[in-house]
């Protein structure tokens, strides 16, 4: 697998790859184990499954553990995920007590040993309460900024417990006494979802998806929730369309077993039925291949969220040499540089002015393309990741001196 890691030379920053043998050179040997709640679906395990085979091939020992929970319990990480990222939820003392006895029941049947583990997310941070031995670092993907004061109470017991807390943005993080690390998500450039695509392969999935490529397509993919503001989107398109003859993909999933999810899709089927220049698609889960070849097919990425995480699908997009208009939530502010590398807008005419001025100006769209591009070569890759979690290996099981 170390020849996996020699494939990233040439996307990576020059000396990038050489640097992280150096690196890797102090922590040989040494067992790096990551905990997650799920192994597919979120972003968090999208990128563990890239990270774990390079660290092996870099002589770490890394493995990657996941809960085995049921029903009750993704019942409750629900409830937990919402309250924690703001939204007032009910967390009974029968949830407290499913999630308590999830944590117990994992904690005897995972492999938890290791020189350095990571605990990912709320979801089995209570596993601390069985460590046997090693530093222990939780790795916090949620904005915490403005959490339920219960469910942050529940919660805190136990990561006051780890010997550090890691998370996306300054402002995600709470006042605490443990260290706090800083690390962005990062993209992998040779996943399925953006890797190169030859142009026969993008244009195959457009017309398997029914969409043409007659004009300027605006695009945004994010799951179905209110929150992620799809109809803000449209209304600032519509403002576009006066102007510019183009069209509008609004794709994403979450639609399945889920109310909400399906009551914005079809709130959205309903608002653009009488326009054929609205695409509102429904993708299946992992869709990558069909992720990569929309944002390829893109003119413009537009990304306006009300309330959002990091929102690395900024970064997926800029990779692709695409321009973005997005809302300045969450992270998206630490990944667009405005007027660099796009536009950060605050409403639906702002956006629709930004968009409009795009489309007037192919080659201001290509430079801030290619500043994207570059921008998220230098800053949020999975080779400045795999460089975060090897300083922090050495940190925290390095010889003392």
């Amino acid at each position: 697998m170390a020849q996996e890691l020699d494939e990233y030379r040439d996307v990576a920053p020059k000396g990038t790859v050489d640097f992280l043998y150096r690196l890797s050179e102090s922590v040989s040997g040494r067992h790096f184990v990551h905990v997650s709640a799920v192994r597919y679906g979120g972003g968090a395990a999208e990128l563990l499954r890239r990270l774990i085979p390079i660290l092996n091939g870099l002589g770490v020992v890394a493995r990657w553990e996941v809960l085995a929970a049921d029903q009750e319990f993704l019942a409750v990480n629900r409830h937990l995920v919402n309250a924690l990222q703001g939204q007032e939820q009910e967390l009974s003392d029968s949830m407290r007590q499913a999630y308590l006895e999830t944590n117990r029941r994992n904690a005897e049947s995972l492999s938890l040993e290791g020189d350095l583990v990571m605990i990912h997310d709320p979801q089995p941070a209570a596993l601390i309460e069985h460590r046997k031995d090693g530093k222990w670092i939780w790795r916090c993907h949620l904005d915490l900024s403005q959490p339920q004061r219960r469910a942050w109470s529940f919660i805190r017991r136990f990561v006051v417990r780890y010997d550090a807390a890691i998370f996306s943005l300054s402002g995600f993080a709470q006042r605490l006494s443990l260290p706090k690390f800083l690390i962005y998500p990062s993209i992998d450039p040779l996943s399925l979802k953006n890797r190169e695509l030859p142009r026969t392969e993008v244009n195959q999935v457009m017309e398997r998806l029914g969409i043409p490529r007659d004009k300027p397509i605006l695009l945004q993919i994010a799951p179905f929730e209110r929150i992620k503001d799809q109809m803000g989107t449209l209304k600032a398109y519509r403002l576009v369309k006066l102007h510019h003859n183009c069209r509008l993909v609004l794709a994403g999933g979450g639609v399945a077993h889920n109310p909400e999810g399906e009551s914005m899709f079809a709130e959205l089927r309903n608002a653009s039925a009488k326009d054929p220049d609205v695409h509102v698609l429904q993708l299946p889960p992992e869709a990558d291949v069909e992720i990569n070849a929309l944002q390829r097919a893109a003119t413009v990425v537009v990304h306006k969220p009300l309330r959002e995480g990091f929102g690395i699908t900024v970064s997926e997009a800029m990779w692709k040499g695409k321009p973005v208009v997005a809302s300045e939530a969450g992270g998206i502010g630490a990944q667009v540089i405005e007027g660099v590398t796009g536009f950060l807008v605050r409403s639906e005419e702002g956006a629709a002015f930004r968009i409009r001025h795009l489309l007037n100006n192919p080659g201001l769209m290509q430079r801030m393309g290619g500043a994207g591009r570059e921008h998220v070569r230098r800053n949020f890759m999975i080779t400045r990741h795999l460089t975060d979690y090897l300083t922090l290996l050495n940190l925290y099981t390095g010889t003392p001196a």
